[in-house]
């Protein structure tokens, strides 16, 4: 053990020294935009296909698991994970209810690595195995039980009858992924299998009226490296027993060049019911409100090309939903808290709809489910606290009171003809449960899907919202879990986490890894800056392009919350991004370095100069502007953490991780911010680069590789910060 010891200190005295002398060579790249001069030293990085490449980041990621596997205790949030999977014995997710309330649904049991696919009839109804995904054989070539490829059902999507299902697989994290279709009563694959396209996020599996075929998204071009990928995709419309390769496009850029469709757009098919009188095409972005166009269902299933316009991005309009021949949906024209409205697509009126529900001056409308007896909707307030209504269709509203408070809340009905309606809440420090709303005897019914148990070891752990005054003086909601017992002495752990963007909104959820945090004397911080939803789409326009500064502005303002109020000092306080979360915590590490200890940075856009060359870098531009573009350019610069890394600056540790089989932020972000960090950074800090081999974007991994990468993630956090059940004995 002694031996073992000394190893592992020479082995992490040797890396703070190599970090320095250890360097790639790369020619200096001077480019000019619009007047303005950049270098890029590490440009050579970019070229995942290059020896000298492949070498450099494999070497990195070897030096930074050593130093990770030998942090004590490393395993401790892995263990944790797999003692809560025992005691909750399995978990189900995925549900989908159709005709004659058919349930199908993901389950995996506790021990299993895998979600299998089963059925049930009803909510009490016996349970029936119907798919293990380690008996997929892909279209490459077989495989099986002694293989090595780990598929992962990432999407089911059953016919409207419930006699099939389509299966939607992935592995090593990637996205686009491959589809099977299930023969429920006969248990039986069909021999035909769909693949270049990812249905987990783009379109879906969108089955046609007579259950025999279905809508999905084509990709001509599945290589993540070629400047084709992810572009002029096409909508497809398949029949079960055809030929895969024989691709029937009914909606995309080569179909419709009168619809002026860009390469970089998605044109996926919205069906509701299979008694829709037309589909809707869509063009999907990384926006919420899109073009879209319609088209009588017999027009296309017979074979005719008419789409026409209906509706545009600026008429603002999101969450479609078609009921019978009325479309609802939320508008944020003249409402940035939204409204719920109302047409009827014989003759849609988008500019001037009918109102259903106006807009609420401090909540955000947020979701609806209609039923037969009235329209069920959502809000939220500061991205914090939910609400739910119910409304009449004359009319009538009241508020109803939930189980218990709730930080969210999920609806889903089984539409227009049934009075079933489905309620799920959660909060940070409250498990999400499943409830069956009565509205005859205003009752809620727990139908709860996955065990409910106890967790004690949390029942000190508490959530406090407060919000904090950023620079120019608006006010940030900010998150805080902890346990209720710490000091608050400036000592405790503290991990601040932040998004900010595209609109998305961090709402209350259980999560076990921020208590667990928590529960060893951490302190566990979510910033709702701006760029994201939380207090509706002025607050995610406040963050967006030009206004982007506010993000890392408003992440900035809560660390300083956090140190002033004695919850941590700049000695204990570690930043946390995520993605498009990278923009927010790079830049305010790189803008103000002195206040974090250390920063983790999990397949982060870094490099936003670079931006185009991203996977979906062609919708991005929306949200972050265009670098090619005048009016884009210092915008987008003043948000490229990688060039605002200075040289002689006292840099925080950091880990800095990514997949390779990422198809949305390409790996060498962070490739190069590392290499350019740890040759930049004057301090001893450790900078670790870290390469998950078997992994993209990280949403399609096994819940168990999620927790392995978790573990390390959370032992460097708090080896950094300094709890002493972590440190590396020096």
């Amino acid at each position: 053990m002694f031996r073992v010891l000394l190893f592992v200190l020479f082995l992490y005295s040797k890396f703070l020294f190599c970090q320095k002398e250890d360097v790639i060579f790369c020619p200096n790249i001077l480019e000019e935009y619009f007047g303005t001069k950049l270098t890029d030293e590490y440009r050579c990085l970019e070229n995942l296909n290059s020896k000298s490449t492949i070498n450099w980041f494999n070497r990195k990621s070897d030096i930074a698991d050593s130093i990770l596997n030998n942090i004590p205790n490393q395993d401790y949030y892995f263990n944790k994970r797999l003692e809560y999977e025992k005691r909750q014995t399995f978990i189900i997710s995925d549900l989908k209810i159709v005709e004659g309330n058919q349930y199908f649904y993901l389950k995996r049991s506790s021990g299993e690595k895998l979600a299998k696919l089963y059925y049930r009839k009803g909510f009490k109804g016996k349970e029936v195995f119907l798919y293990d995904p380690i008996n997929f054989r892909n279209s490459v070539k077989n495989i099986g039980t002694n293989s090595k490829h780990e598929y992962v059902i990432n999407l089911i999507s059953p016919s409207w009858d419930g006699s099939k299902v389509a299966i939607s697989l992935s592995e090593k994290g990637k996205e686009i992924s491959e589809v099977i279709v299930l023969n429920v009563k006969k248990k039986k694959i069909l021999p035909e299998i769909i693949n270049n396209t990812n249905p987990s996020s783009i379109g879906g599996i969108k089955w046609l009226p007579d259950n025999n075929g279905f809508f999905y998204v084509y990709y001509p071009i599945i290589d993540a490296k070629s400047n084709l990928f992810a572009k002029n995709t096409k909508s497809i419309l398949y029949r079960l027993g055809n030929s895969p390769s024989i691709l029937n496009d009914v909606f995309s850029r080569e179909k419709n060049p009168n619809l002026n469709i860009s390469e970089a757009k998605y044109p996926a098919i919205l069906t509701f019911s299979p008694k829709d009188k037309y589909y809707i095409g869509i063009l999907v972005d990384s926006e919420d409100f899109r073009n879209t166009f319609i088209i009588k269902k017999n027009d296309l299933l017979n074979g005719l090309n008419n789409w026409k316009p209906l509706y545009n991005k600026d008429d603002r309009v999101t969450y479609l939903k078609v009921v019978k021949n009325d479309a609802y949906f939320l508008c944020e024209k003249n409402a940035p808290n939204f409204k719920l409205c109302k047409t009827n697509l014989d003759n849609p009126n988008f500019k001037a709809p009918q109102v259903i529900v106006k807009e609420k001056e401090n909540e955000v409308l947020n979701q609806y489910a209609i039923t037969k007896d009235g329209l069920y909707y959502t809000t939220i307030i500061n991205g914090i606290q939910a609400k739910l209504y119910f409304q009449k269709f004359n009319g009538e509203e009241k508020q109803l009171l939930l189980p218990y408070n709730s930080g969210s809340i999920n609806l889903f009905s089984r539409g227009i003809d049934y009075s079933d309606v489905w309620v799920t809440c959660s909060g940070w420090t409250s498990e999400e449960r499943r409830f069956r709303y009565n509205l005859a005897k205003d009752i809620f019914i727990p139908e709860d899907m996955t065990p409910t148990i106890e967790y004690p070891e949390f029942k000190d752990i508490i959530s406090e919202e407060t919000s904090v005054k950023s620079h120019d003086g608006v006010e940030v909601p900010l998150t805080l879990i902890y346990n209720k017992n710490i000091k608050r002495d400036g000592t405790a752990p503290t991990l601040i986490y932040s998004y900010g963007a595209f609109s998305e909104k961090i709402l209350p959820f259980f999560a076990k890894a921020y208590l667990l945090w928590a529960s060893q004397g951490g302190v566990f911080a979510i910033a709702h800056v701006r760029g994201g939803g939380e207090k509706g789409e002025n607050w995610h326009k406040e963050g967006m392009k030009a206004k982007k500064p506010n993000s890392w502005k408003d992440f900035i303002a809560c660390t300083e919350y956090l140190i002033d109020n004695r919850f941590a000092s700049s000695k204990t306080i570690g930043a946390w991004g995520q993605s498009a979360g990278g923009i927010t915590v790079g830049r305010a590490i790189t803008e103000r370095p002195e206040l974090y200890k250390t920063v983790i940075l999990e397949s982060a856009n870094l490099n936003t100069i670079r931006l185009r060359l991203n996977g979906i870098g062609g919708t991005s531009i929306e949200e972050f502007g265009d670098p090619e573009k005048q009016e884009d350019f210092i915008s987008v610069l003043e948000m490229d953490s990688y060039h605002h890394l200075r040289k002689g600056v006292n840099y925080p540790s950091a880990l800095i991780t990514y997949g390779l089989n990422d198809t949305r932020i390409a790996p060498w972000n962070s490739i190069k911010f590392a290499t350019k960090m740890q040759a930049y950074s004057s301090s001893k800090n450790p900078i670790l680069l870290k390469l998950n081999k078997d992994s993209g974007h990280g949403i399609e991994d096994p819940i168990y590789k999620i927790h392995k990468r978790n573990s390390q993630l959370f032992a460097f956090a708090f080896w950094q910060l300094g709890n002493s059940d972590y440190q590396i004995n020096k």
